[in-house]
């Protein structure tokens, strides 16, 4: 019997805190790539709720098939009480519930507010869960601001998981170490390794790009900026890509710095853009005063570009030797250093090697099967 159940294809249930939607295209799109993976040899139904200021009515909810996961999503009015929130969240999560058909397991993604939903349906309908857990917000230095109510109930989300999955170890150590107790199993981000490819376009100039959300606390552009007014001083052809949202915030910051011929601000794009970045650039530069696992560092090797980070959150854990550098964090002159040695050295990089690593770590393959053996492990099958 155990045999049957382990050929078994799997409903999965996807509840998402965060996940791309018309008002937030692109957030939570790891997440979606997490769905996109287990759907390979599963059933996959995605369902997230958001706030929607166009919304005309108190709740519309849209229901299309996306790279073969059913995604199902609900939003709703805005409203600034937050009881009223609370209210229509939860009559569009009844609403969506209606159109799922029978599910076998329910994976959390992002513990606060959605899992609420997933604790709920442990209690009512004895539905096993997982949760995914990819959020900064949970790390050693950050974790104090939640409020006593977000803290209390994602402990209570996260203890009545089968299995909590961060995608770093260092996330796993701040979690359990806020008091986050659970049963831990680490799965890393998915990175797509057929667009993601090792395939050099040539450029006359030494490029250097990033790609983030451009949110300075975070990412720290504002270091690098000054770095690059530095470098351009020795390196006459540098160049340097900023490509996100709202890249164009720091305009007047490269004025102040004489770099408008030095960097390009470019907007938030679609993948198959970025990766065409990432070939044609020499190496990838991520200066983060705090991290997880950003995929953008990933998808940087599967390209076969070498990265040179800040040596913060769950990055030291999958950046292999000699496919870049680490450095610390907040130090400019380090960075500065580290840049030119990158210039002037110009070592060579085995591109095809650094695509391995990440096809057989974090192609949607290998996620799919690892979380495919630990749904079976949570429902003891």
């Amino acid at each position: 019997m155990k045999l049957i159940f382990l050929n078994k294809k799997l409903h999965i249930l996807f509840i998402n805190s965060w996940y791309p939607s018309k008002v937030m295209p692109t957030n939570g799109d790891f997440i979606q790539r997490h769905a996109e993976a287990v759907v390979l040899k599963n059933d996959v139904t995605a369902i997230h709720i958001i706030s929607d200021k166009t919304c005309k009515t108190s709740i519309m909810i849209t229901d299309e098939v996306i790279n073969d996961v059913r995604t199902l999503i609900g939003y709703v009015k805005f409203t600034k009480n937050p009881i009223l929130k609370w209210w229509l969240f939860i009559r569009a999560f009844g609403k969506i519930g209606k159109k799922v058909r029978p599910f076998d397991i329910v994976h959390v993604n992002r513990i606060y507010p959605l899992g609420i939903f997933a604790l709920i349906l442990k209690y009512t309908k004895k539905k096993t869960y997982v949760i995914s857990e990819h959020w900064t917000g949970l790390l050693k230095n950050h974790v104090n601001s939640l409020s006593l109510f977000e803290r209390w109930i994602s402990k209570r989300i996260v203890k009545s998981a089968a299995i909590i999955c961060p995608v770093s170890q260092n996330l796993k150590n701040a979690m359990v170490d806020a008091g986050f107790n659970g049963n831990y199993e680490v799965v890393p981000n998915v990175v797509d390794i057929r667009l993601f490819v090792p395939k050099r376009i040539e450029r006359n100039q030494f490029t250097l790009l990033h790609v983030s959300n451009m949110i300075d606390q975070h990412k720290n552009i504002s270091g690098m900026l000054r770095a690059m007014g530095q470098l351009k001083k020795n390196i006459p052809n540098l160049k340097f890509i900023l490509a996100g949202e709202n890249s164009e915030i720091y305009r007047d910051q490269l004025t102040k710095l004489s770099l408008q011929n030095t960097v390009e601000l470019l907007p938030q794009m679609e993948h198959a853009k970025i990766a065409k970045l990432m070939q044609a650039a020499d190496a990838f530069v991520l200066f983060s005063n705090y991290e997880n696992l950003p995929c953008v560092i990933l998808e940087s090797f599967a390209c076969g570009l070498p990265v040179i980070s800040s040596n913060v959150g769950g990055i030291s854990e999958f950046f292999p030797t000699n496919f870049g550098y680490l450095i610390p964090k907040q130090d400019d002159k380090k960075l500065i250093e580290t840049l030119m040695q990158f210039y002037e050295v110009k070592t060579e990089y085995n591109g095809l090697k650094m695509h391995q690593y990440v096809k057989d770590n974090f192609s949607k393959e290998v996620i799919c099967d690892t979380f495919s053996l630990l749904y079976k492990d949570a429902l003891k099958l």
